[in-house]
């Protein structure tokens, strides 16, 4: 296969699952059970909704541990390593936050007609209106300690219509029903039934939700922790693989879609499979017309700032990158694939030692998602070049890191490709200037690597000190297409937060979608947001329990957070504290 034809997120194999596919017959009832109640939840009233989530929180939060422990079998994730506070904070925690976070929406939906946005709204030079959704509560600020984050407007909303394009399903019910089918992904075990929650509550719409074959082993869990939405009849869940998927998207009652995967599949899907679906494509002549949303993958870039970086510097940003690739073994769309340095800095290797170090103590990972080891051998391949940290050994992988690709290149596979696995790469731009670089770095990453999903930017405070490097890092964040664009914080942690908008950079058509159209999560309800942007300190303080560097944190941090959105606490507070310092 050539690199051009790779181009763009992976196209997955079937995986191989325990659980049975749903026959034909059971999907249709699932379907017609849907459709025969979907007017009724629209006209559910929102203190209905209020009482609905209630109960998911307080049943999310008794199968929490069972949840946990499920995936840690089924990704070979062993006790008291850095991996078990990633299924804690990325399943029951990100599920309780989430609904948290509704639930306040709902509230002040109630009481005050649109969700209440906790931070200022601004009106940018350029007439973009900007609204700061986190930090939400006091707690946030105290376990976020430094970390902000706003939501940007689509160019043409101003301040004085703002409110009007929040919750806009619940303005006015006069709407009809529809039934949404939700693909769910495999790697991460909350987003299928955060996108299932957002279609619910955001969008109006009942769900069947059809669970990816690599964690179908979560549906009865699922099942049990949304037992009021299935007494209600509001939501559904079958198994199966990409033939049941293909009946379920053709079904005529299913009304709309919505997909987190590959481009590849989101094509199938809209286009057809096959030299027909590319004729299709190729025509403009889309198979189905449903509407369909999805988020798709990217190959997501780190663009280093320089500056006078200290060797604990050096090494504090190391671990920084080193973790968003780490992360889930590097099966995350989010994670970093492309380390985008200044080629005169001369910093930029010792930068490279450090990430070369962390990587050199991190245990490798089952390499759980499939063709994860052809894809990572496409890459070596590509490049024989490539460090590699630590040994293949049964379903493991080595880390990978390709150092020093040129940045001309432009059909190279690391620019191109969405690796999907352990590794990623970097590249660096010349440029006369800091200024020059930014900009150079950011035309780069907009136009030469593909996907508009999320991308980063680390840059030192003193740099910021220089007018001229600050007011070109404030036109980078401006001029980045990407969903989010995060400041000295991994771009990653937007999926988390739920206050943010979640998704690609808007204006993908359909024969282009890269990574995709649509947002999810996005507690405030905004109908018309282009990108979050996050700002994040220097060097948090204590580091975040999600670095890979911080194991014991982890687990104990994210598994105390889950608890306390369940049910929040000033008591609880002092022991997540004293568990993030711990280290």
């Amino acid at each position: 296969m050539t690199i051009a034809a790779q181009q763009g997120s992976p196209q997955f194999p079937q995986a191989a699952s325990a659980v049975a596919a749903s026959d034909q017959t059971t999907m249709d009832s699932a379907i017609a059970e849907l459709q025969a109640q979907k007017d009724a939840w629209v006209a559910t009233s929102v203190p209905e909704r209020i009482a609905l989530i209630d109960r998911m929180i307080s049943d999310v939060a008794a199968i929490a541990p069972r949840w946990v422990d499920a995936c840690l079998r089924a990704k070979e994730i062993a006790p008291g390593t850095p991996g078990v506070g990633e299924e804690w904070s990325t399943g029951p925690y990100l599920m309780l936050k989430q609904l948290r976070q509704f639930r306040t929406a709902l509230d002040d939906i109630r009481t005050r007609g649109v969700p209440r946005i906790p931070g200022p709204i601004k009106t940018r030079p350029d007439g973009q209106v900007t609204a700061q959704v986190f930090p939400q509560t006091t707690y946030d600020k105290l376990f976020f300690g430094g970390l902000t984050a706003e939501v940007w407007m689509e160019p043409g909303v101003t301040r004085a219509d703002l409110p009007q394009t929040q919750a806009v399903v619940y303005a006015n019910k006069n709407h009809p029903g529809k039934v949404a089918l939700v693909l769910g992904a495999g790697n991460v075990s909350s987003i299928g039934p955060l996108d299932a929650l957002y279609k619910l509550f955001v969008e109006d719409q009942v769900v069947l939700f059809k669970t990816n074959p690599v964690n179908a082993y979560l549906g009865p869990l699922i099942l049990e922790a949304f037992h009021t939405l299935i007494d209600q009849n509001v939501l559904r869940a079958v198994y199966g693989g990409a033939s049941e998927g293909a009946y379920l998207c053709t079904h005529p009652g299913i009304d709309e879609i919505h997909i987190t995967g590959s481009d590849k599949t989101f094509d199938a899907i809209v286009w057809g499979p096959g030299a027909e679906g590319a004729a299709r494509k190729a025509t403009g002549q889309p198979l189905l017309n449903k509407r369909i949303t999805g988020e798709l993958g990217n190959v997501s870039p780190v663009i280093v700032v320089p500056g006078p970086w200290s060797a604990s510097d050096l090494a504090y940003q190391a671990e920084h990158i080193a973790s968003m690739l780490t992360n889930n073994a590097g099966f995350n769309c989010n994670a970093t694939r492309v380390i985008v340095q200044h080629e005169g800095w001369g910093q930029r290797e010792a930068l490279l030692a450090g990430v070369r170090k962390v990587l050199g103590g991190v245990p490798t990972r089952a390499a759980y998602y499939p063709g994860a080891s052809d894809r990572y051998a496409a890459f070596k391949e590509a490049h024989p070049e490539a460090r590699q940290f630590g040994a293949a050994s049964g379903s493991q992988l080595p880390w990978m890191l390709i150092e020093g690709v040129t940045p001309d290149q432009q059909d190279d596979i690391v620019f191109t490709t969405e690796a999907f696995c352990g590794l990623f790469a970097e590249t660096a731009l010349p440029a006369a200037s800091v200024p020059e670089y930014i900009e150079r770095a950011v035309a780069f990453a907009n136009d030469n690597i593909w996907g508009s999903l999320n991308v980063t930017l680390l840059v030192h405070p003193k740099s910021l000190s220089d007018p001229a490097i600050a007011a070109a890092v404030e036109q980078a964040v401006a001029n980045l297409r990407f969903g989010t664009v995060a400041v000295n914080y991994w771009a990653g942690v937007g999926f988390a937060l739920g206050m943010t908008t979640w998704g690609a950079f808007p204006g993908h058509p359909l024969s282009d979608i890269r990574s995709g159209t649509g947002v999810v999560h996005n507690a405030l309800m905004f109908d018309r947001p282009q990108k979050a942007v996050m700002r994040g300190p220097w060097r948090a303080m204590p580091v975040p329990p999600w670095f890979v560097t911080r194991g014991r944190a982890g687990r104990e941090v994210f598994r105390r957070l889950a608890y306390f959105e369940a049910s929040p606490s000033a008591g609880k507070a002092p022991g997540i504290a004293l568990a993030a310092l711990r280290g």
